[in-house]
């Protein structure tokens, strides 16, 4: 059965992902290091992990499979859980591939390097999530749902 996973640590899209579950009857599963709210939905299950890096990232990646939806914005998190099988959803609707998440990775690796390499911390930051973020978002998991539902339905 389909399960959505969300790495809920900074994730801005909760409220969105918890909408769709609930339009398809699915189990959503919301995992954090702690200091998030349960939801009174019964389809939400709140996991709080130990504290610890990657923590909650473990536990998704060791969970998740062909069939699931995972929506992270941790590279190397969706690298594992697309390594399952599973699908994989940034927080603005971009989906993490085979095709592509070595590329990712490769700009993660990159961007990290560059940080480290600019003594001043000047930059940074990024753009903020726009509504157009959050409308993407949408879209991307309500094809990503119906395309692991009926992937599953054909197992």
């Amino acid at each position: 059965m389909t399960r959505i996973y969300v790495d809920a640590d900074a994730c801005p899209v909760k409220a969105e992902a918890e909408r769709v579950a609930t339009r398809h009857g699915l189990a959503l599963v919301i995992v954090s290091n702690g200091g998030i709210r349960p939801s009174d939905n019964p389809l939400v299950e709140t996991v709080i992990v130990a504290a610890g890096a990657d923590e909650a990232d473990k536990w998704i990646a060791e969970r998740c499979g062909p069939g699931d939806v995972v929506v992270t914005g941790d590279v190397p998190l969706a690298a594992r859980c697309v390594e399952t099988g599973a699908r994989v959803l940034r927080h603005n609707g971009e989906a993490f591939t085979r095709a592509n998440i070595g590329a990712q990775l490769a700009m993660r690796d990159l961007m990290a390097d560059i940080r480290a390499a600019n003594p001043l911390g000047a930059g940074g930051g990024g753009r903020g999530f726009t509504k157009a973020d959050r409308s993407r978002f949408l879209d991307a998991l309500e094809r990503e749902v119906r395309a692991a539902k009926q992937a599953g339905d054909r197992a």
